[in-house]
């Protein structure tokens, strides 16, 4: 119990660091510019704590779910003083301004791969090419499943054993159909009980054909209700080589081709986000939940903990990683109140100015945001009522993985 909650404390502390992190990109570029920081604060609601140095006012907030930088002038409708006028983002160039707004976006892409490299070097990566060609790991008897988690006792070698497979053996195909991994295999035979099959094998360099009779078992659905299936009595080796640990200098092009895996992961579930919605709602009342669906900071926290009970550290790691570029790249989309939503209109602003020199006529100044607010409303409004959703979820029906 100790370790769970030592990788829950851990795991917060890491989301809290890479909130931190995010409006600290927003801050420091601003800073660059010259553009006036006016507070930069942790978490929303009542202030816990504050303290002010220099211009900026430096908090933490009551809700813990997010922070924010408070930049004097970051639209035409923020009222700003004559002293703080020169200092205003919306006076501003153009391109400043969408680097002080994407400065969170980089700083938390940057935090992912240091993360990563640091994993690389230390624990090792996934193997982005591992050998997964089919092997034996243990030749076994076979029985008719009891309930979810448990099989009936048995005796022999099972069906494969008695047909001569080894330990060690690699299935290249079952009746000449190539097999790609063992869950091609797994799931070949489970549709074929009592049926005689070949297994073609390496063994050592030499290939193999043995003749199979696949025994007929009961096995439970999702459901529980029974259904006639196949085995053979054969289990997987270890992938080998399934992480890889770098040097130095080989993790950095390792690294850079794992955040490339991420960070398409990642558009891939931002796709799919709006879809695994109703699935939380679900949960909320008693559906099984989906660990790839979406989770709180509450969920994300108590799967760090299972992480650290197990001392899956790289896993941990790797995990905080991924956080911080669903963070950037959730926040690039282009909707207020996130950052994506400020640069689509700084963008909008500069090619709308654009056509108007073409036509002859003068800039037309920032952008009226009070025509943005309603829908800037509606979607703080749809962030908030999913994340209380989602953190009822993490409280009544969490994701675990490890059953």
């Amino acid at each position: 119990m100790g370790a769970y909650l030592l990788g829950v404390a851990l795991f917060a502390l890491g989301i809290a660091v890479t909130i931190a992190l995010h409006e600290a990109g927003h801050m420091f570029t601003a800073r660059a510019f010259g553009m006036r920081v006016r507070r930069y604060f942790i978490g929303f609601g009542p202030t816990v704590w504050s303290v002010r140095r220099g211009h900026t006012t430096y908090g933490l907030a009551a809700l813990p779910f997010g922070g924010f930088c408070d930049i004097a002038g970051m639209t035409a409708q923020d009222p700003v003083t004559a002293e703080e006028a020169p200092h205003a983002m919306v006076n501003k160039p153009w391109w400043q301004r969408v680097i002080v707004l994407s400065g969170g976006v980089i700083t938390n892409v940057l935090v992912g791969v240091i993360i990563l490299y640091g994993v690389a070097v230390s624990s090792g990566l996934p193997n982005p090419n591992p050998d997964v060609t089919p092997t034996v790991g243990e030749v076994v008897c076979v029985s008719d499943q009891i309930d979810a988690q448990t099989l009936a006792e048995c005796t022999g070698t099972g069906p494969a054993g008695e047909a001569g497979v080894l330990v060690g053996d690699r299935i290249l195909a079952i009746d000449g159909e190539e097999m790609a991994d063992f869950r091609q295999v797994r799931d070949t035979v489970l549709t074929r009980p009592g049926e005689d099959v070949v297994l073609t094998v390496d063994r050592g360099g030499r290939i193999l054909d043995l003749a199979v009779q696949v025994g007929s078992v009961t096995r439970l659905d999702p459901e529980g209700a029974p259904y006639e299936a196949g085995a053979v009595g054969l289990s997987s080796a270890p992938i080998p080589e399934a992480v890889k640990t770098y040097g130095p200098l080989q993790a950095v092009p390792a690294t850079f081709a794992f955040t490339g895996q991420l960070l398409q992961g990642t558009v891939e579930g931002l796709a799919a986000f709006p879809a695994k919605i109703p699935g939380v709602v679900a949960a909320n009342f008693g559906a099984e939940r989906d660990v790839e669906g979406p989770m709180s900071v509450v969920g994300a926290s108590r799967v760090g903990g299972e992480l650290v009970e197990r001392s899956l550290w790289n896993v941990f790691w790797m995990m905080l990683a991924s956080l911080n570029f669903f963070l950037a790249l959730f926040n690039l989309v282009p909707l207020p109140p996130l950052d994506g939503g400020h640069i689509a209109v700084v963008l909008w602003e500069k090619v709308r100015d654009f056509f108007r020199r073409l036509r002859g006529l003068a800039p037309a100044g920032p952008a009226n945001y009070e025509k943005l607010l309603p829908l800037t409303y509606a979607m703080a409004a749809t962030l908030l009522t999913i994340g209380l959703v989602v953190i009822v979820a993490d409280v009544v029906n969490p994701v675990r993985l490890f059953g």
